[in-house]
């Protein structure tokens, strides 16, 4: 499941001319399912009006709706991965100072920080590095966006999170992208990241580009 809510933004990439026109930015979220109904979300969205990427995101999201229509309700998640806490990746999991989640595990890498800490709780599960968070589902550490940002793999497919936000990165993963924690850092993850991508012949899902399925 990929809702997509779209953004027309002025932003730039490291480098790049600063008329380099306008570009529109989408936001998916996905859920996985396992034959025993384990039910797994990447990612929480823009989250409802006055939610915290209100002031800049194109509220109010859809999650809840996409969820309803394939017949998932809130308390039937066991899982929720943050890829990392930006507010377009955090926003619909506490609505009204509660957590819309309540059965879920929420993970985040240690290194990751966290404005939800205090609302989650004991719902909060910490990992380090590489780990299975759920049945047949792994989450990578791949700093450089954020300290904590992680991929998640299942199986032939790869959520990559804000590892990459716009497809010109998968033609050339040297490109920056401006608000990169670690410019540096994300770079050397980008590249690493594709390379391996290319190489297992991965199905690749952004969070970000215009189509969220892209076959490496």
């Amino acid at each position: 499941m990929g809702p997509s809510l779209r953004r027309p933004f002025l932003e730039t990439f490291l480098g790049a001319p600063s008329d380099e026109g306008e570009w529109v930015l989408h936001f998916h979220c996905y859920l996985l399912r396992d034959s025993r109904d384990h039910v797994t979300l990447v990612d929480t969205g823009v989250g409802p009006v006055g939610s915290p990427a209100s002031s800049w995101a194109p509220v109010p999201g859809r999650l809840r709706e996409e969820l309803a229509a394939l017949g998932v309700r809130p308390a039937d998640v066991d899982t929720v991965i943050f890829t990392h806490m930006h507010s377009d990746h955090y926003s619909g999991t506490v609505v009204d100072g509660e957590p819309v989640f309540a059965n879920a595990r929420h993970v985040i890498q240690r290194a990751e920080p966290n404005p939800l800490a205090e609302q989650l709780r004991d719902l909060l599960h910490l990992v380090e590095g590489d780990a299975e968070v759920a049945p047949g589902v792994w989450v990578r550490h791949t700093p450089g966006h954020t300290p904590g940002h992680q991929i998640v793999e299942t199986g032939g497919f790869t959520m990559a999170g804000d590892v990459l936000h716009h497809p010109v990165q998968l033609a050339d993963p040297t490109i920056r992208y401006v608000y990169d924690d670690d410019s540096d850092l994300a770079a050397k993850t980008r590249l690493d990241l594709v390379a391996r991508l290319r190489a297992e012949r991965r199905l690749l899902a952004t969070a970000h580009f215009p189509e969220p399925f892209v076959q490496l």
